[in-house]
Protein backbone atom coordinates (compact mmCIF):
# COMPACT_ATOMS: atom_id res chain seq x y z
CA UNK A 1 0.00 0.00 0.00
CA UNK A 2 1.74 3.15 -1.23
CA UNK A 3 0.84 6.08 0.97
CA UNK A 4 2.62 9.10 2.42
CA UNK A 5 1.19 10.06 5.85
CA UNK A 6 3.18 13.29 6.00
CA UNK A 7 4.03 15.10 9.22
CA UNK A 8 1.86 18.21 9.12
CA UNK A 9 -1.40 16.57 10.24
CA UNK A 10 -2.22 13.63 12.49
CA UNK A 11 -2.77 10.53 10.35
CA UNK A 12 -5.29 7.99 11.64
CA UNK A 13 -3.70 4.91 10.05
CA UNK A 14 0.04 5.61 9.98
CA UNK A 15 2.65 7.24 12.18
CA UNK A 16 4.77 9.96 10.53
CA UNK A 17 7.59 7.45 9.96
CA UNK A 18 5.26 5.22 7.94
CA UNK A 19 4.48 2.56 10.55
CA UNK A 20 0.91 1.29 10.53
CA UNK A 21 -0.94 1.72 13.82
CA UNK A 22 -1.71 -1.63 15.51
CA UNK A 23 -5.50 -1.48 15.09
CA UNK A 24 -5.12 -0.96 11.32
CA UNK A 25 -2.82 -3.93 10.64
CA UNK A 26 -5.67 -6.22 9.53
CA UNK A 27 -7.07 -3.67 7.08
CA UNK A 28 -3.63 -2.89 5.65
CA UNK A 29 -3.01 -6.61 5.06
CA UNK A 30 -6.38 -7.01 3.35
CA UNK A 31 -5.79 -4.05 1.04
CA UNK A 32 -2.38 -5.37 0.01
CA UNK A 33 -3.77 -8.83 -0.62
CA UNK A 34 -6.74 -7.57 -2.62
CA UNK A 35 -4.79 -5.06 -4.69
CA UNK A 36 -5.80 -1.60 -5.84
CA UNK A 37 -7.48 -2.66 -9.15
CA UNK A 38 -9.84 -5.09 -7.41
CA UNK A 39 -10.45 -2.68 -4.55
CA UNK A 40 -11.39 0.00 -7.10
CA UNK A 41 -13.66 -2.40 -9.02
CA UNK A 42 -15.59 -3.14 -5.86
CA UNK A 43 -15.84 0.56 -5.09
CA UNK A 44 -17.72 0.99 -8.36
CA UNK A 45 -20.10 -1.74 -7.21
CA UNK A 46 -20.67 0.29 -4.04
CA UNK A 47 -21.52 3.39 -6.06
CA UNK A 48 -24.01 1.40 -8.14
CA UNK A 49 -25.61 -0.05 -5.02
CA UNK A 50 -26.06 3.43 -3.53
CA UNK A 51 -27.66 4.71 -6.74
CA UNK A 52 -30.00 1.74 -6.97
CA UNK A 53 -31.10 2.15 -3.36
CA UNK A 54 -31.60 5.90 -3.70
CA UNK A 55 -29.05 6.76 -1.02
CA UNK A 56 -28.94 10.43 -1.85
CA UNK A 57 -28.72 13.93 -0.41
CA UNK A 58 -29.87 17.29 -1.67
CA UNK A 59 -27.80 20.39 -2.46
CA UNK A 60 -29.84 23.59 -2.42
CA UNK A 61 -29.20 26.28 -5.01
CA UNK A 62 -27.14 24.09 -7.35
CA UNK A 63 -27.87 24.72 -11.03
CA UNK A 64 -26.66 21.21 -11.92
CA UNK A 65 -29.47 19.58 -9.95
CA UNK A 66 -30.24 18.93 -6.33
CA UNK A 67 -30.36 15.14 -5.99
CA UNK A 68 -26.99 13.39 -5.66
CA UNK A 69 -25.67 10.00 -4.64
CA UNK A 70 -23.87 10.29 -1.33
CA UNK A 71 -20.08 9.99 -1.98
CA UNK A 72 -18.45 7.10 -0.14
CA UNK A 73 -14.85 6.02 0.36
CA UNK A 74 -14.47 2.33 1.29
CA UNK A 75 -11.26 2.57 3.35
CA UNK A 76 -12.74 2.28 6.88
CA UNK A 77 -11.90 4.58 9.74
CA UNK A 78 -11.00 2.46 12.80
CA UNK A 79 -11.19 3.36 16.49
CA UNK A 80 -9.68 0.95 19.07
CA UNK A 81 -11.60 -0.01 22.21
CA UNK A 82 -9.68 2.12 24.74
CA UNK A 83 -9.88 5.20 22.54
CA UNK A 84 -13.62 4.73 22.08
CA UNK A 85 -14.14 4.30 25.83
CA UNK A 86 -12.74 7.80 26.32
CA UNK A 87 -14.96 9.26 23.59
CA UNK A 88 -18.03 7.46 24.89
CA UNK A 89 -17.48 8.68 28.45
CA UNK A 90 -16.98 12.25 27.24
CA UNK A 91 -20.14 12.20 25.12
CA UNK A 92 -22.22 10.74 27.95
CA UNK A 93 -21.00 13.46 30.28
CA UNK A 94 -21.70 16.17 27.73
CA UNK A 95 -25.25 15.12 26.86
CA UNK A 96 -26.23 14.86 30.53
CA UNK A 97 -25.02 18.40 31.15
CA UNK A 98 -26.79 19.75 28.06
CA UNK A 99 -30.10 18.17 29.08
CA UNK A 100 -29.69 19.61 32.58
CA UNK A 101 -29.04 23.03 31.06
CA UNK A 102 -32.22 22.93 28.97
CA UNK A 103 -34.27 21.75 31.94
CA UNK A 104 -32.85 24.63 33.99
CA UNK A 105 -33.27 27.53 31.57
CA UNK A 106 -36.87 26.63 30.77
CA UNK A 107 -37.71 26.62 34.50
CA UNK A 108 -35.76 28.42 37.25
CA UNK A 109 -32.71 29.36 35.14
CA UNK A 110 -30.44 28.99 38.15
CA UNK A 111 -27.28 28.79 36.04
CA UNK A 112 -28.06 32.27 34.71
CA UNK A 113 -28.82 33.64 38.16
CA UNK A 114 -25.47 32.31 39.38
CA UNK A 115 -23.68 34.10 36.55
CA UNK A 116 -22.12 30.96 35.07
CA UNK A 117 -23.54 31.80 31.64
CA UNK A 118 -24.58 35.34 30.66
CA UNK A 119 -28.38 35.57 30.56
CA UNK A 120 -28.13 37.92 27.58
CA UNK A 121 -26.48 35.20 25.52
CA UNK A 122 -29.31 32.73 26.15
CA UNK A 123 -32.26 35.09 25.83
CA UNK A 124 -30.98 36.65 22.60
CA UNK A 125 -30.52 33.28 20.92
CA UNK A 126 -32.86 32.88 17.96
CA UNK A 127 -33.55 29.32 19.12
CA UNK A 128 -34.68 30.20 22.65
CA UNK A 129 -38.45 29.54 22.81
CA UNK A 130 -40.37 31.51 25.40
CA UNK A 131 -43.48 29.62 24.26
CA UNK A 132 -42.35 26.50 26.14
CA UNK A 133 -41.04 28.14 29.32
CA UNK A 134 -42.37 26.11 32.24
CA UNK A 135 -43.14 23.08 30.05
CA UNK A 136 -41.34 19.92 31.13
CA UNK A 137 -41.29 17.30 28.35
CA UNK A 138 -42.17 13.66 29.18
CA UNK A 139 -39.53 12.06 31.37
CA UNK A 140 -37.69 15.37 31.60
CA UNK A 141 -35.91 14.51 28.35
CA UNK A 142 -35.22 17.43 26.00
CA UNK A 143 -32.60 15.88 23.72
CA UNK A 144 -33.58 12.37 22.70
CA UNK A 145 -31.15 12.22 19.76
CA UNK A 146 -27.79 14.00 19.68
CA UNK A 147 -25.15 14.16 16.95
CA UNK A 148 -21.93 15.66 18.32
CA UNK A 149 -19.25 16.63 15.80
CA UNK A 150 -15.73 15.64 16.85
CA UNK A 151 -12.42 16.41 15.23
CA UNK A 152 -8.83 15.43 16.01
CA UNK A 153 -6.20 18.11 15.97
CA UNK A 154 -2.60 17.95 14.81
CA UNK A 155 -1.67 16.00 17.93
CA UNK A 156 -4.54 13.52 17.67
CA UNK A 157 -6.63 14.88 20.53
CA UNK A 158 -10.39 14.56 20.16
CA UNK A 159 -12.16 17.92 20.36
CA UNK A 160 -15.83 18.85 20.18
CA UNK A 161 -16.51 21.09 17.21
CA UNK A 162 -20.23 21.53 17.83
CA UNK A 163 -23.33 19.93 19.34
CA UNK A 164 -26.30 19.15 17.10
CA UNK A 165 -29.44 18.90 19.23
CA UNK A 166 -32.37 19.99 17.09
CA UNK A 167 -32.59 17.26 14.46
CA UNK A 168 -29.12 15.81 13.81
CA UNK A 169 -28.88 14.05 10.46
CA UNK A 170 -26.61 11.47 8.88
CA UNK A 171 -27.24 8.29 10.86
CA UNK A 172 -28.94 6.64 7.86
CA UNK A 173 -25.68 6.93 5.91
CA UNK A 174 -23.83 5.33 8.82
CA UNK A 175 -26.17 2.32 8.65
CA UNK A 176 -26.20 2.15 4.85
CA UNK A 177 -22.40 2.36 4.71
CA UNK A 178 -21.99 -0.64 7.00
CA UNK A 179 -24.59 -2.68 5.15
CA UNK A 180 -22.91 -2.02 1.80
CA UNK A 181 -19.41 -2.69 3.12
CA UNK A 182 -20.33 -6.11 4.52
CA UNK A 183 -21.72 -7.11 1.11
CA UNK A 184 -18.97 -5.73 -1.14
CA UNK A 185 -15.92 -6.32 1.10
CA UNK A 186 -16.95 -9.26 3.34
CA UNK A 187 -13.37 -10.47 3.81
CA UNK A 188 -12.37 -7.10 5.23
CA UNK A 189 -14.29 -7.80 8.45
CA UNK A 190 -12.90 -11.29 9.14
CA UNK A 191 -11.20 -11.48 12.52
CA UNK A 192 -11.31 -7.73 13.06
CA UNK A 193 -13.64 -7.61 16.09
CA UNK A 194 -15.82 -4.81 14.68
CA UNK A 195 -18.75 -3.89 16.93
CA UNK A 196 -22.18 -3.85 15.21
CA UNK A 197 -24.26 -0.72 14.55
CA UNK A 198 -27.45 -2.12 13.00
CA UNK A 199 -29.31 -2.07 16.34
CA UNK A 200 -29.65 1.71 16.13
CA UNK A 201 -33.19 1.77 14.70
CA UNK A 202 -34.43 -0.61 17.40
CA UNK A 203 -32.79 1.48 20.11
CA UNK A 204 -34.20 4.70 18.63
CA UNK A 205 -37.74 3.32 18.59
CA UNK A 206 -37.43 2.13 22.20
CA UNK A 207 -36.11 5.56 23.18
CA UNK A 208 -39.08 7.29 21.55
CA UNK A 209 -41.67 4.92 22.96
CA UNK A 210 -40.22 5.45 26.45
CA UNK A 211 -41.47 9.07 26.43
CA UNK A 212 -44.95 8.26 25.11
CA UNK A 213 -47.78 9.67 27.27
CA UNK A 214 -49.42 6.25 27.19
CA UNK A 215 -48.10 2.65 26.97
CA UNK A 216 -47.32 1.34 23.49
CA UNK A 217 -47.97 4.74 21.98
CA UNK A 218 -47.96 5.43 18.27
CA UNK A 219 -44.71 6.92 16.92
CA UNK A 220 -44.42 8.82 13.63
CA UNK A 221 -41.57 10.52 11.78
CA UNK A 222 -42.54 14.05 10.70
CA UNK A 223 -40.75 15.20 7.53
CA UNK A 224 -40.92 18.48 5.60
CA UNK A 225 -41.27 16.40 2.43
CA UNK A 226 -39.36 14.88 -0.43
CA UNK A 227 -37.46 18.06 -1.32
CA UNK A 228 -35.73 18.27 2.05
CA UNK A 229 -31.99 17.54 1.96
CA UNK A 230 -32.34 14.65 4.43
CA UNK A 231 -35.54 13.11 3.05
CA UNK A 232 -33.81 9.81 2.31
CA UNK A 233 -32.93 9.56 5.99
CA UNK A 234 -36.46 10.37 7.14
CA UNK A 235 -37.89 7.61 4.96
CA UNK A 236 -35.11 5.17 5.86
CA UNK A 237 -35.50 5.56 9.62
CA UNK A 238 -39.29 5.31 9.45
CA UNK A 239 -38.96 2.10 7.45
CA UNK A 240 -36.32 0.65 9.79
CA UNK A 241 -38.41 1.42 12.88
CA UNK A 242 -41.63 0.20 11.26
CA UNK A 243 -43.50 3.47 11.85
CA UNK A 244 -45.33 5.91 9.59
CA UNK A 245 -43.55 8.68 7.71
CA UNK A 246 -45.87 11.68 7.71
CA UNK A 247 -46.00 15.29 6.56
CA UNK A 248 -47.81 18.08 8.37
CA UNK A 249 -50.89 17.65 6.15
CA UNK A 250 -51.22 14.05 7.37
CA UNK A 251 -51.77 15.19 10.97
CA UNK A 252 -54.44 17.28 12.66
CA UNK A 253 -55.53 18.30 16.16
CA UNK A 254 -58.95 17.50 17.57
CA UNK A 255 -60.32 17.19 21.11
CA UNK A 256 -56.93 17.99 22.63
CA UNK A 257 -55.16 15.17 20.80
CA UNK A 258 -52.99 14.77 17.69
CA UNK A 259 -54.40 12.48 15.02
CA UNK A 260 -53.05 10.88 11.85
CA UNK A 261 -55.15 10.43 8.74
CA UNK A 262 -55.10 6.82 7.50
CA UNK A 263 -57.12 4.82 4.98
CA UNK A 264 -58.77 3.10 7.94
CA UNK A 265 -59.77 6.31 9.67
CA UNK A 266 -57.99 8.58 12.10
CA UNK A 267 -55.40 7.24 14.56
CA UNK A 268 -54.05 8.99 17.63
CA UNK A 269 -50.36 9.97 17.57
CA UNK A 270 -48.41 9.93 20.84
CA UNK A 271 -44.79 10.58 19.83
CA UNK A 272 -43.57 12.75 16.96
CA UNK A 273 -39.96 12.33 15.89
CA UNK A 274 -39.81 15.63 14.10
CA UNK A 275 -37.33 16.53 11.40
CA UNK A 276 -38.73 20.06 11.12
CA UNK A 277 -37.36 23.17 12.83
CA UNK A 278 -39.33 24.79 15.65
CA UNK A 279 -40.36 27.70 13.45
CA UNK A 280 -42.44 25.47 11.18
CA UNK A 281 -44.01 23.08 13.71
CA UNK A 282 -47.21 25.01 14.43
CA UNK A 283 -48.40 28.08 12.49
CA UNK A 284 -50.55 29.12 15.46
CA UNK A 285 -47.51 29.32 17.76
CA UNK A 286 -44.58 30.21 15.49
CA UNK A 287 -44.44 31.16 11.81
CA UNK A 288 -47.94 31.79 10.54
CA UNK A 289 -46.92 31.14 6.95
CA UNK A 290 -45.75 27.59 7.65
CA UNK A 291 -47.48 24.86 5.68
CA UNK A 292 -45.19 22.15 7.02
CA UNK A 293 -46.49 21.86 10.58
CA UNK A 294 -49.71 21.10 12.43
CA UNK A 295 -52.06 23.83 13.66
CA UNK A 296 -52.66 23.51 17.39
CA UNK A 297 -49.79 21.07 17.99
CA UNK A 298 -48.12 23.23 20.64
CA UNK A 299 -51.22 23.38 22.83
CA UNK A 300 -51.42 19.57 22.88
CA UNK A 301 -47.70 19.48 23.64
CA UNK A 302 -48.06 21.90 26.57
CA UNK A 303 -50.78 19.68 28.01
CA UNK A 304 -48.46 16.67 27.90
CA UNK A 305 -50.64 14.66 25.51
CA UNK A 306 -47.99 14.27 22.83
CA UNK A 307 -44.20 13.97 23.00
CA UNK A 308 -41.97 15.73 20.49
CA UNK A 309 -38.41 14.56 19.90
CA UNK A 310 -36.24 16.47 20.12
CA UNK A 311 -38.17 18.78 22.42
CA UNK A 312 -39.16 22.26 21.30
CA UNK A 313 -36.53 24.83 22.27
CA UNK A 314 -33.48 22.56 22.25
CA UNK A 315 -31.79 24.72 19.61
CA UNK A 316 -30.63 27.23 22.20
CA UNK A 317 -28.16 24.62 23.48
CA UNK A 318 -26.52 24.11 20.10
CA UNK A 319 -26.23 27.81 19.38
CA UNK A 320 -22.56 28.18 18.42
CA UNK A 321 -22.10 30.93 21.01
CA UNK A 322 -23.70 28.93 23.84
CA UNK A 323 -21.49 25.99 22.80
CA UNK A 324 -18.48 27.81 24.24
CA UNK A 325 -19.97 27.41 27.74
CA UNK A 326 -20.66 23.65 27.68
CA UNK A 327 -17.51 22.86 29.73
CA UNK A 328 -18.86 25.29 32.36
CA UNK A 329 -22.21 23.46 32.28
CA UNK A 330 -20.43 20.18 32.98
CA UNK A 331 -18.65 21.63 35.99
CA UNK A 332 -21.82 23.38 37.22
CA UNK A 333 -24.39 20.58 36.89
CA UNK A 334 -22.23 17.47 37.25
CA UNK A 335 -19.33 18.78 39.34
CA UNK A 336 -16.97 16.98 36.96
CA UNK A 337 -14.01 17.91 34.80
CA UNK A 338 -14.88 17.85 31.08
CA UNK A 339 -13.45 14.78 29.36
CA UNK A 340 -13.71 16.22 25.85
CA UNK A 341 -12.44 19.73 25.24
CA UNK A 342 -13.99 22.37 22.99
CA UNK A 343 -12.23 24.09 20.15
CA UNK A 344 -11.36 27.55 21.60
CA UNK A 345 -14.03 30.05 20.60
CA UNK A 346 -14.23 33.84 20.43
CA UNK A 347 -17.69 35.35 20.84
CA UNK A 348 -18.70 38.37 18.79
CA UNK A 349 -21.00 39.74 21.50
CA UNK A 350 -17.99 40.11 23.84
CA UNK A 351 -16.30 43.44 23.07
CA UNK A 352 -12.78 42.20 23.82
CA UNK A 353 -13.30 39.07 21.75
CA UNK A 354 -14.77 41.10 18.89
CA UNK A 355 -11.74 43.37 18.77
CA UNK A 356 -9.44 40.35 18.55
CA UNK A 357 -11.64 38.74 15.87
CA UNK A 358 -11.56 41.80 13.66
CA UNK A 359 -7.83 42.36 14.07
CA UNK A 360 -6.89 38.73 13.33
CA UNK A 361 -9.47 37.75 10.71
CA UNK A 362 -6.92 36.30 8.23
CA UNK A 363 -5.90 33.74 10.85
CA UNK A 364 -9.37 32.70 12.05
CA UNK A 365 -12.42 30.75 10.96
CA UNK A 366 -15.66 32.74 11.33
CA UNK A 367 -19.07 31.10 11.70
CA UNK A 368 -22.61 32.35 11.87
CA UNK A 369 -24.14 30.97 15.07
CA UNK A 370 -27.38 29.89 13.40
CA UNK A 371 -26.05 28.33 10.19
CA UNK A 372 -25.27 24.67 9.51
CA UNK A 373 -23.96 22.49 6.70
CA UNK A 374 -20.86 24.56 6.07
CA UNK A 375 -22.80 27.69 5.14
CA UNK A 376 -22.27 31.17 6.60
CA UNK A 377 -18.53 30.72 7.13
CA UNK A 378 -15.36 32.60 6.38
CA UNK A 379 -12.08 30.68 6.37
CA UNK A 380 -9.61 33.47 6.93
CA UNK A 381 -6.44 31.93 5.44
CA UNK A 382 -8.31 30.92 2.27
CA UNK A 383 -10.38 34.09 1.78
CA UNK A 384 -9.51 37.04 -0.42
CA UNK A 385 -9.12 40.52 1.00
CA UNK A 386 -12.46 41.61 -0.50
CA UNK A 387 -14.26 38.54 0.84
CA UNK A 388 -12.85 39.17 4.30
CA UNK A 389 -13.81 42.85 4.26
CA UNK A 390 -17.38 42.10 3.17
CA UNK A 391 -17.79 39.41 5.82
CA UNK A 392 -16.42 41.61 8.62
CA UNK A 393 -19.00 44.24 7.74
CA UNK A 394 -21.68 41.69 8.62
CA UNK A 395 -19.86 40.87 11.85
CA UNK A 396 -19.69 44.53 12.89
CA UNK A 397 -23.37 45.04 12.08
CA UNK A 398 -24.55 42.08 14.20
CA UNK A 399 -21.70 40.71 16.36
CA UNK A 400 -23.99 38.47 18.48
CA UNK A 401 -24.55 36.28 15.45
CA UNK A 402 -20.88 35.38 14.89
CA UNK A 403 -18.08 33.44 16.53
CA UNK A 404 -14.49 32.83 15.46
CA UNK A 405 -12.08 29.98 16.10
CA UNK A 406 -8.40 29.39 15.37
CA UNK A 407 -7.65 27.18 12.39
CA UNK A 408 -7.39 23.53 13.37
CA UNK A 409 -5.76 20.98 11.08
CA UNK A 410 -8.18 18.05 11.04
CA UNK A 411 -6.66 14.59 11.13
CA UNK A 412 -6.22 12.77 7.84
CA UNK A 413 -7.03 9.27 6.64
CA UNK A 414 -5.94 7.21 3.61
CA UNK A 415 -8.57 7.64 0.90
CA UNK A 416 -8.73 6.12 -2.57
CA UNK A 417 -8.91 8.80 -5.26
CA UNK A 418 -10.47 7.37 -8.45
CA UNK A 419 -8.75 9.81 -10.83
CA UNK A 420 -5.28 8.52 -9.88
CA UNK A 421 -6.08 5.10 -8.41
CA UNK A 422 -3.84 5.86 -5.43
CA UNK A 423 -4.31 6.34 -1.70
CA UNK A 424 -3.92 9.90 -0.49
CA UNK A 425 -4.55 11.61 2.83
CA UNK A 426 -7.95 13.32 3.18
CA UNK A 427 -9.20 15.27 6.19
CA UNK A 428 -12.00 13.76 8.28
CA UNK A 429 -14.26 14.40 11.25
CA UNK A 430 -16.62 12.17 13.23
CA UNK A 431 -20.27 12.49 14.22
CA UNK A 432 -21.24 9.87 16.84
CA UNK A 433 -24.95 9.48 17.61
CA UNK A 434 -26.24 9.50 21.19
CA UNK A 435 -29.69 8.39 22.32
CA UNK A 436 -30.58 10.00 25.63
CA UNK A 437 -33.39 8.92 27.96
CA UNK A 438 -33.50 6.69 31.00
CA UNK A 439 -30.13 5.44 29.81
CA UNK A 440 -27.53 6.75 27.40
CA UNK A 441 -27.02 4.66 24.25
CA UNK A 442 -24.16 5.50 21.89
CA UNK A 443 -23.78 3.73 18.57
CA UNK A 444 -20.24 2.26 18.53
CA UNK A 445 -18.92 4.32 15.67
CA UNK A 446 -20.58 7.22 13.93
CA UNK A 447 -20.55 8.99 10.60
CA UNK A 448 -17.02 9.76 9.50
CA UNK A 449 -17.18 12.55 6.96
CA UNK A 450 -14.27 12.99 4.58
CA UNK A 451 -13.15 15.98 2.52
CA UNK A 452 -12.87 14.45 -0.95
CA UNK A 453 -11.53 17.64 -2.53
CA UNK A 454 -7.75 17.48 -2.27
CA UNK A 455 -6.33 19.65 0.49
CA UNK A 456 -9.74 20.76 1.74
CA UNK A 457 -11.08 20.46 5.27
CA UNK A 458 -14.67 20.88 4.10
CA UNK A 459 -16.29 17.58 5.04
CA UNK A 460 -19.96 18.49 4.54
CA UNK A 461 -21.69 16.64 1.72
CA UNK A 462 -23.22 19.92 0.58
CA UNK A 463 -19.70 21.30 0.17
CA UNK A 464 -18.10 18.36 -1.66
CA UNK A 465 -17.49 15.91 1.19
CA UNK A 466 -18.29 12.21 1.49
CA UNK A 467 -18.25 9.54 4.17
CA UNK A 468 -16.48 6.41 5.41
CA UNK A 469 -17.58 3.37 7.37
CA UNK A 470 -16.51 3.82 10.99
CA UNK A 471 -15.36 0.80 12.96
CA UNK A 472 -15.15 0.56 16.72
CA UNK A 473 -13.16 -2.51 17.75
CA UNK A 474 -13.66 -4.68 20.81
CA UNK A 475 -9.88 -4.62 21.31
CA UNK A 476 -6.91 -2.28 20.82
CA UNK A 477 -5.18 -4.14 18.01
CA UNK A 478 -2.52 -6.87 17.87
CA UNK A 479 -0.10 -4.69 19.84
CA UNK A 480 -0.63 -3.27 23.29
CA UNK A 481 -2.48 0.05 23.04
CA UNK A 482 -0.20 2.92 23.94
CA UNK A 483 -1.37 5.71 26.19
CA UNK A 484 -1.16 9.40 25.52
CA UNK A 485 2.21 10.96 26.26
CA UNK A 486 2.64 13.71 28.79
CA UNK A 487 2.58 16.30 25.98
CA UNK A 488 -1.17 15.86 25.59
CA UNK A 489 -1.62 17.20 29.09
CA UNK A 490 0.21 20.44 28.58
CA UNK A 491 3.63 19.50 29.97
CA UNK A 492 6.49 21.56 28.54
CA UNK A 493 8.15 20.34 25.37
CA UNK A 494 11.84 21.12 24.93
CA UNK A 495 12.43 23.72 22.26
CA UNK A 496 8.81 24.90 22.09
CA UNK A 497 8.09 28.35 20.73
CA UNK A 498 7.76 31.13 23.29
CA UNK A 499 4.34 32.13 24.49
CA UNK A 500 2.68 35.00 22.65
CA UNK A 501 1.37 38.16 24.22
CA UNK A 502 -1.93 37.76 26.10
CA UNK A 503 -5.15 37.76 24.08
CA UNK A 504 -8.77 37.87 25.28
CA UNK A 505 -9.76 34.60 26.93
CA UNK A 506 -12.76 32.52 25.87
CA UNK A 507 -15.35 31.47 28.47
CA UNK A 508 -14.17 29.28 31.33
CA UNK A 509 -10.44 29.80 30.73
CA UNK A 510 -8.07 31.75 32.97
CA UNK A 511 -4.98 33.50 31.71
CA UNK A 512 -2.77 31.48 34.01
CA UNK A 513 -4.15 28.20 32.72
CA UNK A 514 -3.60 29.22 29.12
CA UNK A 515 -0.04 30.39 29.57
CA UNK A 516 0.91 27.29 31.50
CA UNK A 517 -0.59 24.93 28.99
CA UNK A 518 0.39 26.58 25.73
CA UNK A 519 3.90 25.25 25.92
CA UNK A 520 2.92 21.72 24.90
CA UNK A 521 2.78 22.44 21.19
CA UNK A 522 5.55 20.42 19.57
CA UNK A 523 3.54 19.04 16.69
CA UNK A 524 6.28 16.89 15.23
CA UNK A 525 6.83 15.09 18.54
CA UNK A 526 3.21 14.57 19.51
CA UNK A 527 2.09 13.31 16.11
CA UNK A 528 4.06 10.11 16.62
CA UNK A 529 1.76 9.02 19.43
CA UNK A 530 -0.67 6.13 19.06
CA UNK A 531 -4.03 7.18 20.40
CA UNK A 532 -4.99 4.38 22.78
CA UNK A 533 -5.76 6.79 25.58
CA UNK A 534 -8.00 5.80 28.46
CA UNK A 535 -10.56 7.77 30.36
CA UNK A 536 -8.39 7.79 33.44
CA UNK A 537 -5.51 9.36 31.54
CA UNK A 538 -7.78 12.06 30.16
CA UNK A 539 -9.08 12.93 33.63
CA UNK A 540 -5.64 13.03 35.13
CA UNK A 541 -4.20 15.51 32.65
CA UNK A 542 -6.37 18.58 33.23
CA UNK A 543 -5.37 19.68 29.71
CA UNK A 544 -7.57 22.25 28.04
CA UNK A 545 -7.47 22.95 24.33
CA UNK A 546 -8.01 26.61 25.14
CA UNK A 547 -4.22 26.79 25.24
CA UNK A 548 -4.32 27.11 21.47
CA UNK A 549 -5.37 30.73 21.82
CA UNK A 550 -1.92 31.55 23.16
CA UNK A 551 -0.02 30.02 20.25
CA UNK A 552 2.32 32.34 18.40
CA UNK A 553 1.05 30.76 15.19
CA UNK A 554 -2.69 30.12 14.88
CA UNK A 555 -2.26 27.87 11.90
CA UNK A 556 -2.04 30.63 9.30
CA UNK A 557 -1.99 29.16 5.83
CA UNK A 558 -3.87 25.97 6.76
CA UNK A 559 -7.45 25.42 5.67
CA UNK A 560 -10.08 25.83 8.37
CA UNK A 561 -12.30 23.19 9.85
CA UNK A 562 -15.85 22.84 8.64
CA UNK A 563 -19.07 21.94 10.39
Amino acid sequence: MKYDPGTRFFDEMFTPDGQVRPHYEGVRAYLEQLGVPEFERRRHLLDAAFRNQGITFTVYGDAQGTERTFPFDPVPRIIPAAEWAHVEAGLTQRVRALNAFLTDIYSGAQILADGVIPAELVFTSSHFRREVHGVTPPGGVFIHVVGTDLIRDERGEYLVLEDNLRSPSGVSYLLANRQAMTRIYPGLFEGQGVRPVQHYATALLANLQAVSPKPNGTVVVLTPGMYNSAYFEHAYLAQQMGVELVEGRDLFVDAGRVWMRTTGGRRQVDVIYRRIDDDFLDPLAFRRDSSLGVSGLMEVYRQGRVAIANAVGTGVADDKAVYAYVPDMIRYYLNETPLLNNVPTYLGWNADHLEHMLANAPELVFKSVGEAGGYGMLIGPAATRDETAAYLERVRANPREFIAQPVVGLSRHPTLYPDTGTFEGAHIDLRPYVLFGRDVTIVPGGLTRVALTRGSLVVNSSQGGGSKDTWVLDHDGPGQAQGMTQHLHGDPVPGAAPVAAPVPQPPGQTQGQTQGQSQGQSQGQTQTQDQGQTQAQSQGGAHSYQQQLEKTELGTGQPGEEN
